[in-house]
């Protein structure tokens, strides 16, 4: 048997390889310390059962992480299913059962830069849709920026952002289901959105870690959701780009998509926080809340992380940041790595399609809040 993670988003390091099992330790993210995102092939495995051990899951950055969860796995590279896993003194142990002889496990399904292009090319091919790149990561990337509607007197501006955290593919496959739909000439909620808005999407703003097969951090070592008050051309200069080019536009909207690994749950961190929060953006919040509940019940208020007292939200990051300086609707979006407790899939666990089903549904919440953003 042979274990690689010499490819896009790959992340594992063999340490040792014995009968019945293989020791593997997970790379630490590039100029930085994160580590939890995984992602390798077993090959010539059919037919020999063993565990696959990672032996440093104990010093991840998020060990809560590990309670509850189970791998993903997939020998086509398309349809990913969670495979027997447990955690016990610091060690993630996969069971490899021996049915393939090519198989790719991962902390979630990945998501590819050709997938991405592909994604953008289907944008551009239904005509709703416009391209530009205001920038480019540190490595020189491209920082795709899909705007969809003409901007005009009295209409609204809505931005979506994902992957801030390169490890969270489930942002974007999110941006799947958010953008087919913006795309479909047929959806007559996207039809309404588009009439009266302009929609801004980044899919993916960390095109260099996603590469990288980091969790967290872009190719400087920096964590992209921690920049946004103060953010560098040299070190974060994918939030430098964006941060302008939300200025340009200004803001009325702003959903940063994202991923949890410790709750089990699908649920919004908002701007409670904020010095200069008003009324008004909190009557907001709750409408968007009902209606998002509306149109998929995976998402819920019950569960969540606690919010910050008045005037202690951390400006460093985007949605504090864009609601203070826009005074507008800004939500972090929080999907979990391991499955949704409300409404388990023992098969799948939370997935892809249960990801982009959800982009789907966030618009129909955009448009129930749309008249009422400012």
């Amino acid at each position: 048997m042979h274990v690689s993670a010499a490819f896009e988003s790959g992340n594992i390091e063999v340490v040792e390889a014995r009968a019945g099992a293989i020791d593997l330790k997970i790379r630490p993210d590039g100029n930085a310390e994160y580590f939890q995102w995984f992602c390798f092939r077993l090959a010539g495995g059919a037919g020999a059962a063993c565990d696959l051990r990672i032996v440093n899951a104990g010093e991840a950055s998020y060990t809560r992480g590990w309670d509850g969860y189970r791998a993903v796995a997939s020998t086509d590279g398309e349809h990913w299913r969670r495979v027997p896993t447990s955690y016990a003194d610091g060690v993630l142990t996969i069971r490899h059962e021996g049915q393939a002889d090519q198989v790719k496990y991962a902390y979630f399904a990945p998501y590819e830069r050709t997938r991405h292009h592909a994604l953008v090319a289907h944008c551009l091919a239904s005509g709703r849709a416009r391209l530009s790149v205001p920038g480019t990561s540190v490595e020189g990337a491209d920082l795709d920026l899909l705007t969809f509607g003409a901007p005009g007197e009295g209409r609204r501006v809505a931005w979506a952002i994902g992957r801030q955290h390169p490890g969270e593919t489930m942002a974007s496959w999110w941006m799947e289901g958010f953008l087919r739909r913006l795309s479909d000439p047929a959806d007559p909620v996207a039809r309404a959105v588009l009439d009266r808005a302009v929609v801004h999407v980044v899919p993916n703003m960390n095109p260099d870690g996603s590469f990288r097969g980091n969790l967290r951090a872009n190719a400087a070592g920096a964590n992209l959701n921690r920049a946004w008050r103060d953010p560098s051309p040299e070190t974060s200069p994918e939030v430098w780009h964006i941060r302008n080019a939300m200025e340009a536009t200004g803001v009325d909207y702003c959903m940063d998509v994202h991923g949890d690994e410790a709750l089990p749950y699908v649920f919004i961190a908002g701007s409670e926080g904020i010095p200069s929060l008003t009324e008004h953006q909190t009557k907001v919040r709750a409408q968007h809340d009902a209606a998002l509940q509306r149109a998929n019940p995976d998402y819920q208020t019950a569960h969540g992380y606690p919010g910050s007292a008045r005037g202690k939200a951390n400006l460093r990051m985007c949605t504090p940041w864009v609601a203070e300086r826009f005074g507008c609707l800004a939500m972090t979006l929080e999907m979990p790595f391991k499955d949704n407790a409300d409404a388990p899939d023992p098969i799948y666990g939370w997935s892809p399609a249960r990801s982009a089903k959800l982009g789907e549904g966030c618009l129909d919440a955009l448009y129930a809040v749309l008249d009422d953003l400012r």
